[in-house]
């Protein structure tokens, strides 16, 4: 499994990386073939003084691709959400594909 992880409009400290990173590790509990994992990170309404946080998530498997986006004020709450909502997915996907 690779995993990517791209910041757009700023510079990610180390423990929100480490924190995508063990989260992301996770994700081999749910499926055996995933190829590759990518994570963007971004600002958002960097004109305004409220920036928000968008995590989005693409992870490909044989076959399918999933795509989750997630908005919130921490980069951290958006993140777990955006994994939440890719779980399921997957989840919902190999009991379709055991039915």
């Amino acid at each position: 499994m690779t995993v990517h992880i791209q910041t757009v409009r700023f510079d990610a400290d180390s423990k929100l990386i480490e924190h995508v990173n063990r989260k992301i590790e996770k994700l081999g509990n749910y499926h055996d073939r995933i190829i590759k994992v990518d994570v963007f990170l971004k600002l958002d309404n960097v004109v305004h003084q409220i920036k928000d946080k968008i995590a989005e998530i693409r992870v490909k498997v044989p076959r399918h691709e999933f795509f989750v986006k997630q908005t919130s004020k921490s980069f951290e709450e958006s993140f777990d959400n955006a994994l939440d909502s890719i779980v399921s997915q997957i989840k919902r996907t190999k009991e379709k594909q055991a039915a």
